[in-house]
């Protein structure tokens, strides 16, 4: 088999990257060519997405690719869910996009609710209800009679990977797996919700839905005069990085649960339907799309957000490093110091070292003082929650999980691994790190008609890195623990899990 080339990027929260990647003989090898910040943007009192940054860093990475001796035979991008920017008339974009984070949709999820059913709409879309949704966002702007939807000023919406589907090849589509996540996509018709679009304000701004592995048109002959890049191929691949990454989880057979950690952790399961019933819903699971036509029955947990931000706090002097972080933890006794990583106090703190220690002091739990135990807690709290998750993903489906898949940035924190296989009494396959990257370059490649199968993917990622297993080691220590946090969310979630 001859040597193929893809191009990646994979832009997350914090961070970007350009990635190429080489296929031959079933082997994958990836090389990073490009890495660039992604920051929030605090102007006028919002917080936005600095999208020409973005897009300058793009331009960046396929400079650097332009140079190499192997072209790529065609890119993909995928980014985080649910955020949106708005085009005029005349294709321009209006303003830059607002970030989930933002405080336009502190209230919005509750105002939306009080008028609308979500029995009726979990029923229709299958999405776990956040603040952070797009059908939110868009309420908010209903409710301050914005004059984007109300003059009708706007008239494309376009998710954040269809932004910069639009700017790189000028084409106005979504893909399924982003579409998914906005609260406004009907699962049972696979189509926009027209109702709900008509209430969001947004029902004659949405775009065709295409599927994973769709080519969307080619690079623009513009951008490749500015970059010496070839007019190659553009692939809608999983553009949620999260379905990107599930389509690269190296597993066998269908007895497995996965974790897509990272800022966030995306916790579930890969199903053929989605499960759109009374008891999912309560249990706020959602349903998103994914690769070949599946779907992710996830819940959105905080992740390593949490330590990102204790770590900023404690860098202020002197760098320290997660290994660090972790090294020190690893040494520091073992204590009841748990918190529900979830808790809308750790959503934006303005210091989260102190919002921990804090929330702890509030509900009567030991507080964590030092670095290592506030570690540790950080560390033994996700693993229980994800414990929670797992007992919840086994009474809202049938399928059985028998080990779970740890994929993204947290595959290469041991603690996190081994606190999880204690707490979920479940072998853990870490692995790999850069699952969102991979699985964006084997979509391309599936696109390019060198991957047959979402299984022979599977096998390619199996056979190309390393992947590392932690068993576990339950003790009645964690059995005490777990009863703890158990009563713990109880008491302070009722109206939203139980």
């Amino acid at each position: 088999m001859s040597r193929s080339c893809y191009l990646a990027f994979d832009l997350g929260a914090s961070s970007g990257r350009a990635i190429l990647g080489y296929l031959e003989n079933d082997r994958l090898e990836i090389k990073e060519i490009h890495r660039f910040e992604n920051r929030m943007l605090k102007l006028h009192g919002h917080l936005h997405w600095d999208l020409y940054g973005l897009l300058a860093n793009i331009k960046e990475g396929m400079k650097k690719c332009a140079v190499g001796e192997i072209k790529p035979v065609s890119v993909g991008i995928d980014t985080w869910g649910v955020d949106f920017g708005l085009l005029a008339e005349d294709g321009s974009l209006i303003g830059l996009p607002f970030a989930y984070r933002d405080s336009r949709t502190e209230g919005m999820m509750e105002s939306f609710f009080a008028s609308h059913s979500s029995e009726t709409i979990y029923s229709l879309t299958g999405t776990q209800s956040l603040p952070i949704n797009t059908l939110f966002q868009l309420w908010s702007m209903i409710r301050k009679r914005s004059p984007l939807l109300f003059k009708r000023t706007a008239k494309d919406l376009l998710f954040m990977p269809d932004l910069f589907h639009y700017f790189l090849a000028g084409v106005k589509k979504t893909e399924f797996s982003i579409a998914t996540t906005s609260q406004l996509f009907d699962l049972k018709e696979m189509r926009w919700q027209e109702g709900l679009c008509l209430e969001a304000g947004c029902d004659e701004m949405m775009q065709e839905v295409v599927m994973p592995g769709s080519i969307l048109g080619s690079i623009s002959q513009e951008l490749c005069e500015q970059t010496g890049f070839e007019p190659v191929p553009l692939v809608a691949v999983g553009t949620h990085d999260t379905a990107s990454a599930v389509a690269a989880v190296p597993a066998q057979g269908t007895d497995w649960a996965f974790i897509s950690s990272g800022t966030w952790s995306l916790m579930g399961v890969e199903l053929k339907s989605p499960i759109l019933t009374e008891k999912a819903r309560l249990a706020n699971f959602t349903n998103e799309g994914g690769v070949n036509g599946t779907i992710r029955f996830l819940k959105n947990i905080a992740g390593l957000y949490l330590l990102q931000k204790c770590r900023e706090i404690w860098s202020v002097d002197k760098e320290v490093s997660y290994d660090e972080l972790i090294d020190e933890a690893e040494s520091a006794h073992s204590e009841h110091a748990y918190i529900d990583p979830d808790h809308p106090d750790f959503l934006k703190p303005s210091n989260m070292v102190e919002a921990i220690q804090k929330r702890c002091q509030a509900i009567g739990i030991q507080v964590p003082h030092g670095r290592p135990r506030i570690v540790h807690c950080i560390m033994r709290s996700l693993a229980l929650k994800y414990r929670y998750t797992l007992e919840q993903l086994r009474i809202t489906q049938s399928k059985p999980i028998n080990r779970i898949h740890i994929i993204g940035g947290g595959a290469k924190n041991r603690m996190l691994c081994q606190f999880t296989a204690n707490a979920t009494r479940l072998p853990v396959y870490a692995g790999p790190v850069e699952a969102t990257a991979i699985g964006n370059l084997l979509v391309q490649a599936m696109a390019d008609g060198k991957v047959s199968s979402l299984d022979h993917l599977r096998g390619i990622v199996r056979d190309s890195f390393e992947i590392k297993i932690y068993e576990p080691n339950p003790s009645p220590e964690w059995e005490d623990a777990w009863e703890i946090f158990q009563a713990l969310v109880m008491k302070q979630r009722p109206d939203k899990e139980h």
